[in-house]
């Protein structure tokens, strides 16, 4: 109860226009501006599919994974909560018929805390279903991470608080009426990290993990 008490009583705050704890919007990196300008270049096409998202999920090429001309990709590279927040407006214009959302790792790396990033998460969701009520809003959980890979950049080696975020966004799905999509597990190898055979550097896919998540997403019949 007290993560739903404490979202209401920061998106209270938030709708007057109070500034956000840890709000690192004013430093994210010159990608996050380039892709908005690019974004806002493009039509508005209402009723498609999005995956909104950070470098993970900019790195998926959905059209061709998902064998559809107008999936719409959303990912920035280097994005969190906060950049996801700032750019909503843009996302609920568009109506989607389906959001599949998949954000938090970067927020970790920089130490925010949890319990900030899931009101923020929360916040995005209240926000879609009141732009855009008709949207099927899917939360994807925190991918696993894999620190034994060469080159895993070690400031992503957060697996307790992945896990946490996790469980929390899972409890909540119907409470909030979203549907949470356990990504976490089927990536998994036998020791609890991100399986070597779908990343290249212990943090972000290859093809062979897009090619996954798809497999994941349709398994679930939510594509």
């Amino acid at each position: 109860m007290k993560w739903i008490i404490s979202f209401l009583l920061l998106s209270s705050l938030s709708a007057f226009g109070q500034k956000r704890p840890y709000d690192t919007v004013p430093n994210l990196p010159e990608h996050y501006w380039v892709r908005m300008e690019k974004f806002k270049k493009e039509p508005v096409v209402p009723g498609k599919i999005i995956f909104l998202g950070n470098s993970i999920t900019e790195g998926g090429r959905w059209r061709q994974l998902l064998k559809d001309s107008t999936v719409i990709n959303r990912g920035i590279a280097g994005d969190n909560t906060f950049g996801v927040l700032a750019r909503l407006d843009e996302i609920v214009k568009l109506k989607p018929a389906s959001l599949f959302v998949l954000i938090g790792t970067n927020d970790l790396s920089k130490k925010i805390p949890d319990e900030a990033i899931l009101e923020n998460i929360f916040t995005m969701i209240s926000r879609i279903k009141s732009g855009s009520p008709k949207t099927k809003i899917f939360i994807q959980s925190i991918l696993p991470v894999n620190e034994t890979v060469e080159r895993f950049p070690q400031q992503f080696n957060n697996s307790m608080h992945i896990n946490t975020i996790n469980d929390q966004l899972a409890r909540y799905a119907t409470r909030l009426r979203y549907t949470y999509v356990d990504l976490y597990e089927k990536f998994i190898d036998n020791q609890g990290r991100l399986d070597a055979k779908y990343t290249f550097d212990g943090l972000h896919l290859n093809a062979a993990g897009y090619q996954r998540w798809v497999e994941i997403l349709k398994e679930l019949k939510h594509l």
